[in-house]
């Protein structure tokens, strides 16, 4: 069983571990309470920019923070789709759960390196090394995933096959 785990769903699957938790938990605290949730630690840096750069209003940074939990929860969903996909030993062989990881990775990396711009407008260091870690994370995870392709099936002879 250990033989048909490529690297890149090995990796994928240890990326959702971390990602599926704590982008779940930070977009709740932003559903249940947006301007709370929104200016917590791994939100801070893109709630600043927001309320200083933008000069939005109360009700405008609320749907700003909810987008933003709205994209985080996509990823929570591409990642989650690709783990109920690597359970099947078929499509995992074939190379069929890339899309729902390459989903994930994109638009994830496309929030953090947005949150990592914005935290280095506002002279957040802290999480600006956050989204700069999860950016590397997911980067790395994408450039495997390019580099690596499917296992090839030989093709059995005719009678073989109908057997």
């Amino acid at each position: 069983m250990s033989t048909n785990w490529r690297i890149s769903t090995f990796n994928g699957a240890l990326l959702a571990a971390y990602f599926v938790p704590t982008w779940t938990i930070v977009a709740f605290k932003i559903m249940i309470s947006p301007i709370h949730g929104f200016y917590e630690r791994p939100n801070i840096a893109v709630a600043l920019f927001v309320s200083d750069h933008l000069q939005l209003a109360a009700m405008g940074a609320v749907r700003f923070a909810w987008l933003l939990a709205l994209g985080k929860l996509t990823v929570v969903a591409f990642f989650a789709l690709f783990l109920v996909f690597i359970t099947r030993a078929s499509i995992r062989k074939t190379g069929g759960c890339d899309e729902a990881l390459g989903m994930a990775l994109v638009i994830g990396s496309l929030i953090s390196f947005a949150s990592m711009v914005m935290a280095s407008q506002v002279g957040e260091t802290a999480a600006l090394r956050l989204h700069a870690t999860e950016l590397l994370m997911l980067l790395g995870t994408a450039i495997v995933l390019l580099v690596e392709r499917p296992a090839k099936t030989l093709a059995m002879p005719w009678p073989a096959r109908a057997i």
